[in-house]
């Protein structure tokens, strides 16, 4: 029984995907599960497990293809059974000068010990009319590769025409039926192997050349789009986080023990930030057209940085989540965006985004939206700072808030308010449980 493997399917606004990198080849066995092949989308990098256990009998499309969603890709053999066209690799396109291509038919000598030699290896010994007995294998061991043949080729010391290449078949008897052919540059026919990207080298100036994966086009489409459609207007404030600080150490230990993990920074601030949405449903809402969708429930996206870009999960109904529930869901996705399993789903949506950019040291900065939403809190590095306090000078661990939102639905006077309510829950974390 033949086994179909598809294409995951794809939400409606993700058109088409793109193959990374085949982790099985055509003969392998399978089990079911078997991670086969990442799949990248415009949002997310899939991952495409073996439907069911046998051998991978057939690759229908190879790494770096374009495919749609539930398009059939491969093929898995159930009863281990795999043909041998199905098991060849590709062929390797030649390169030929016009003048090749017009000859007729050749017959070149047979290849011994084929199992011991690649297609392009192939290739060149039937178009140098070699046998794999008269090549010395620079390795040491009974493997030809193409750099032993080409090594082999530039190395004969036989006398040959510069200028006339004169081709000879392998039957002595009739040379007049391959005539002579005469060119004015020796010509070489090379197998076209895939190779990676290679630095360009100008002086001691080099530089290399990349294409973007499709989800960091996506990225820079989304963030051009925000830009050029919203009225981004950044407002700033700053938070005293000694007081977090300080609940936090004292309850850490019972927190962990209690719920299995951490008490973070990050469930703070999503608290405050949905209590605070509560007061200013604006900072909670999205243009459509020429209407403004208010939100009655809150999805908050918090901004992840994956290996491939970032990236922003959503947790769900928020206003329903305990400060453990915040946490575990944060560790989750951000476990899930290091190893790529993100899915769709839990990428979509979303009516307000949180960003921390303190992580990674930053003091200050300006997000930009998440589109369709219309604002964004960032955080930013806790430093150590001089600030008055009841008419002294003291040091407190301060923190840079800035919200980022659309003027065009939000006046500056709600985003302002919308942060101080934020400083204030922070500042007297009291407030978070009593909700005021």
């Amino acid at each position: 029984m033949v086994t179909e493997v598809k294409v995951p399917i794809l939400a409606e606004s993700v058109a088409e995907a793109t193959l990374m990198k085949w982790h099985k080849k055509v003969g392998d066995n399978v089990q079911r599960g078997d991670s086969l092949i990442d799949i990248e989308t415009d949002k997310v990098t899939l991952e495409v497990a073996a439907p069911d256990s046998g051998v991978l009998s057939e690759i229908l499309k190879y790494d770096g293809e374009e495919v749609q969603s539930d398009e059939v890709i491969a093929r898995i053999d159930a009863e281990g059974k795999v043909s041998a066209e199905k098991t060849a690799e590709p062929a390797q396109k030649i390169e030929s000068t016009p003048q090749q291509q017009s000859l007729p038919d050749i017959e070149s000598k047979p290849v011994k010990n084929e199992t011991k030699l690649s297609p392009a290896v192939r290739n060149l010994l039937q178009q140098h009319n070699l046998e794999p007995a008269d090549i010395k294998p620079a390795s040491g061991t009974d493997r030809i590769t193409k750099e032993d043949v080409l090594k082999h080729v530039g190395s004969d010391t036989q006398p040959a025409p510069q200028k006339d290449v004169q081709i000879e078949t392998t039957t002595k008897t009739e040379p007049e039926l391959v005539p002579e052919i005469k060119t004015e540059k020796p010509t070489t026919i090379q197998a076209k192997m895939p190779q990676p990207p290679q630095p360009v080298v100008s002086g001691n100036r080099p530089e290399e050349r990349i294409p973007m994966t499709r989800l960091r086009k996506r990225v820079a489409e989304r963030l051009l789009s925000a830009q050029h459609e919203n009225a981004i207007l950044t407002t700033f404030n700053e938070v005293n986080m000694q007081p977090v600080i300080d609940l936090r150490n004292r309850y850490r230990e019972e927190f962990e023990k209690a719920h299995g993990v951490k008490l973070g920074f990050m469930s703070f601030f999503t608290k405050a930030a949905v209590e605070a949405l509560k007061k200013f449903p604006v900072i909670n809402a999205s243009v459509d057209g020429d209407n403004i969708v208010y939100h009655g429930y809150f999805d908050i996206g918090i901004a992840v940085s994956a290996p491939k870009g970032l990236v922003v999960p959503v947790l769900r109904d928020v206003d329903n989540m305990t400060f453990a529930d915040i946490e575990v869901n944060i560790r989750e996705f951000g476990e899930k965006a290091r190893d790529s399993r993100l899915t769709i789903e839990e990428l979509t949506g979303g009516t307000f985004t949180i960003t921390n950019g303190g992580v990674f040291g930053s003091l200050l900065s300006t997000p930009i939206l998440n589109p369709p939403q219309s604002a964004i809190l960032g955080m930013h590095k806790m430093q150590e700072r001089p600030i008055a306090e009841n008419g002294s000078v003291v040091i407190k661990p301060m923190m840079y808030l800035a919200l980022s939102y659309d003027h065009r639905i939000i006046d500056g006077r709600e985003a302002v308010q919308f942060l101080v309510s934020i400083k204030e829950q922070l500042e007297d974390p009291a407030r978070l449980l009593l909700q005021v």
